[in-house]
Order: structure tokens, then sequence, then C-alpha cells
């Protein structure tokens, strides 16, 4: 039995159609259950539901043999023991710098200038402003990432935009994209050894996938 981790929200809906196309159905919705372990109409796969950023761990330590995790989530926190082999073109978005209107932000990143960057992307934002060489003290937050330059607590942020409507909302302006986000395919390296044959069925699945 293989097992493949996935969050709720939107990789989960736009993983279910890549699943579907293969011919696998889920037994019930994540939606409407509590269960974390969810059975499919293939005989040799299950789904467990997990948060978003702990995908790559579930994969990395073999508790799940594949996972789908957003690139921000691989980039932040690593994929040692992790294979990467699709880029799943799904749940796509951008890593952007963020600011209150009427900053100027153009002036404010000049090199060797000082910035307070609040964001939960730690890594990727201190390399970001590292390369431009600007000293960036990164405030770590989880959630209301907006608020942060309307009460004074950060210049700027560092955050996934889709639509950039929550942004509009609380009067910031979308000032610099960093990278553009999708989701990834992550597999297990030791389970992909030991399961090759087994495994290379949803591999492929997942491939042809991507380019439909």
């Amino acid at each position: 039995m293989l097992t493949l981790a996935l969050s709720k929200g939107r990789i989960f809906e736009e993983t279910m159609p890549m699943l579907e196309r293969a011919g696998i159905s889920i037994a019930e919705n994540p939606d409407t259950t509590r269960k974390l372990i969810i059975k499919t109409s293939h005989p040799n796969l299950q789904i467990i539901i997990v948060r978003a950023s702990d995908v790559p761990t579930y994969v990395q330590f073999g508790a799940a043999d594949i996972g789908v995790a957003g690139k921000d989530v691989l980039l932040e926190n690593g994929i040692e023991g992790l294979y990467v082999p699709i880029d799943l073109g799904i749940a796509k978005c951008r890593m952007s710098v963020a600011t209150k209107e009427g900053f100027d932000y153009n002036s404010a990143v000049k090199q060797g200038a000082r910035l307070r960057i609040a964001s939960k992307y730690v890594q990727c934002a201190r390399e970001h402003f590292a390369n431009k060489g600007v000293h960036a003290d990164i405030i770590k937050l989880y959630g209301s990432m907006e608020l942060a330059p309307l009460v004074g607590l950060a210049d700027a942020i560092v955050d996934l935009v889709s639509t950039g409507s929550t942004l509009k909302a609380n009067q910031l302006v979308e000032v610099e994209t960093i990278m553009q986000i999708s989701a990834q395919l992550i597999v297990n390296q030791a389970a992909h050894k030991r399961h090759r044959s087994e495994m290379q069925e949803f591999l492929d699945a997942f491939a042809l996938a991507a380019e439909n």
C-alpha cells in the first residue's frame, strides 16, 4: 500500500482531477469527514490529510511515500531525503514583495539599506534581500501578513499572491515578484528505490496529467 500526502484546500482540489484522469476516486470528501486517512478506489493507494507545511516532513521520514507540496514550502524547508520528479503545474501563484501604498520601494532597496520584512518565508525573504545587498530584519509571522505594514511592524511583506485582491483590500501594492510558485510532486527517495515498480504507475499518471 502506497500513501499519498495531501493538504486540504487548493492543492487537494486541483490534485483530484489528476487522479480521476487515472481512474482513481476517493472514498470520502476531506471537507465532510474527520478522517485523516482516506481510502481510494485503487487497491494500492491511500491518502493522508496533513497541513501543507507538514507534507514534506511526512514524505521525508517515510510516513508517506508520495506527496504534493508547494514550491514555497520546499524552498523554505529544504528537500533532504526527497526526490522531486514533476512540477505538476497546479496551485499556481507567485511569491512577491508588497508594501503599503505610497511607500517608495525602489529607493528603499538600494544596496546597503536596511528594511524590516514580515513573512513566514524567512529563508526565501532573507536570501532575496541579501542578493540585493539589503540588510533585512526578518519578522516571522504566520498570518494576517497584510497588517504588518499598516501598523508599522514592517516596511514590506513577502507572501504568496494569487489575484492580489487581499492586498488591494488592505491598501497594499505588489512591488516585486520574487518567483513563480506551483505544486510539486515529491517522493521519498528510499521508498522510490524499494517500490519503484509499484510507484511508477502513479508517477506516470501524474506526469501525463501535468502535461495535459
